[in-house]
């Protein structure tokens, strides 16, 4: 066991490794938020939804990912307005997948993990986000 720890020891630490998940999930939450502009009744009838969700879910959509990427940036800076605005947007982005999770009224738990496995991989990492803000390497 001590060997193996020897060996990881050496193995070098990427201090932005974050950005490899934060980058993807924010691009996916903008451009998924941008494709709902400009807002229609049609749209948000055709998912079964009030315009006022459809309103909420769109620009949350749009201003999540915005703000996940301004709070990594703000790490020099504001190290807690940073951590506190990658949390929220963690929170918002796992409120949003809940939502498109349940609108698919999924069979079983089962269907949730081997078909909506993209909306479970936005959701996780909006979770990770969420749970660590910041905080993380």
């Amino acid at each position: 066991m001590e060997r193996l720890e020897g060996y990881l020891k050496k193995i070098p630490e990427f201090k932005g490794a974050n950005w490899l998940i934060r980058t993807p999930l924010a691009i996916v939450f903008i451009l998924q938020g941008l494709q709902k502009m400009p807002l229609s009744i049609e749209d948000a009838e055709a998912f079964g939804l009030p315009m006022s969700v459809w309103f909420f879910v769109a620009w949350g959509e749009l201003f999540a990912g915005i703000i996940l990427l301004v709070g990594g940036l703000t790490i020099a800076l504001r190290p807690g307005v940073g951590d506190l605005l990658t949390r929220f947007s963690g929170i918002v982005i796992c409120g949003i997948m809940t939502g498109v999770i349940l609108i698919s009224e999924p069979e079983s738990i089962m269907y949730v993990l081997l078909y909506e496995h993209f909306h479970l991989m936005l959701y996780c990492g909006g979770l990770f986000f969420a749970l660590r803000g910041n905080r993380v390497k």
